[in-house]
């Protein structure tokens, strides 16, 4: 057992912040540019591991939080990590927490020691420190661990965002310190929100401490679309180039793109699942409701040419009817569909960055996703 390993394979010859990679995991070696799969409570909403596998799905995300509070840290322990307590055969991300403490907390409950919050479960007073995301995360024995970090929201004045930030690099350090998994590797977090100094500060002062990798945060929170590319192109001009990168977050098929041309070799999202449950599917030529009457009649699949298990078994009519019937295969068939969507994509952006025909692509893919039938 050992930690991750980032092994760059080439450059786009158009841009050299465009990368083809690879990640080594303990779990098996798989291809960059990635997009991860959400399994929030330790499973992808309403599917198995094999399902997830057959996707093409390469590392799953849980979360410490959630997996805090049920079943507990030491019984994922005791089952023998996260990978075997889900039965998932590939590798396993952790994320630190933050995300949902920030969701529940009050800026005054923040402090330079943790942060004070309330359970959505049951009202339970908790407090989480960078010490105690770390421990926890240990003992789930993910492959790849997260620092504690603010996730700060937007809009915000720049002096918030200044002393968040600069509480998250220290935050990043204490839990470096803390930090005893020698067959885990642990993540570092640039903040800054949308200054490109603070930006740059974050990333040099993030770097210096020698994370396993590193991650773009505090993205996706309500800001235009915009600001959101510019804070990644400030973080990533100043990360490493032998490590990995991840945009925490993202799952849209187009800021896939933009993410990948800016430098991102990982990204995660529930969205694919989320909209699913909601009856929503990607296409190739943008969203499409199912629910929507003229699919009532409608016997083609989905996508002609997609290859998941969905398309290739069944219509628009029936994934409508079980969907307004509220069978619950509907969500599972479309979130089937949705995450083989957003993998199918990186797999055919990992070819054109082979190719060295990753722009061409990626003007094709926009132009045809934004022309909606």
């Amino acid at each position: 057992m050992s930690k991750i390993k980032y092994e760059l394979i080439k450059n786009d010859n158009k841009n050299e912040n465009v990368r083809l990679g690879k990640l080594i995991t303990n779990h098996g070696t798989f291809d960059t540019p990635m997009f991860m799969p959400v399994g929030t409570l330790a499973n992808v909403k309403t599917l198995m591991p094999e399902e997830l596998k057959a996707c093409g799905s390469a590392v799953v995300l849980s979360n410490t939080y959630h997996l805090w509070l049920r079943p507990g840290e030491d019984v994922i322990k005791k089952a023998g990590g996260l990978n075997k307590f889900m039965n998932y055969d590939g590798p396993t991300l952790t994320d630190s927490g933050g995300f949902q403490v920030f969701s529940l907390a009050k800026p005054k409950d923040i402090t330079e020691e943790g942060v004070r919050f309330k359970s959505h479960i049951d009202g339970k007073e908790l407090f989480l420190t960078p010490e105690k995301s770390i421990e926890i995360q240990n003992k789930l024995d993910s492959d790849i661990a997260m620092s504690f970090d603010e996730c700060a929201p937007y809009p915000a004045t720049r002096r918030y965002i200044e002393n968040s930030m600069r509480r998250t690099i220290r935050w990043a350090r204490r839990g470096k310190e803390a930090f005893n998994n020698p067959n885990q590797s642990l993540f570092g977090i640039v903040q800054g929100g949308e200054f490109e100094d603070l930006r740059r500060e974050s990333a040099l002062e993030t770097v210096k401490m020698d994370f396993d990798g590193y991650s773009v945060g505090g993205t996706s929170v309500g800001e235009p679309k915009e600001v959101m590319y510019n804070m990644i192109s400030y973080a990533t001009k100043y990360l490493p180039k032998d490590k990995p990168r991840y945009l925490m977050g993202v799952g849209e098929p187009i800021d896939l793109l933009e993410g990948v041309s800016r430098g991102i070799d990982m990204f995660d999202c529930v969205l694919p699942t989320r909209l699913a449950r909601h009856g929503n599917c990607f296409t190739r030529h943008g969203r499409i409701n199912i629910k929507n009457a003229k699919y009532k009649e409608d016997f083609s699949p989905i996508e002609d040419d997609c290859d998941c298990y969905t398309c290739k078994n069944f219509s628009k009519a029936y994934v409508r009817h079980l969907v307004t019937a509220g069978e619950v295969n509907g969500g599972r068939l479309l979130s089937i569909h949705n995450i083989r969507f957003l993998i199918k994509e990186m797999e055919e952006i990992r070819e054109a960055i082979k190719e060295d025909r990753f722009f061409e692509y990626k003007d094709e893919f926009i132009k045809k996703y934004e022309n909606r039938r």
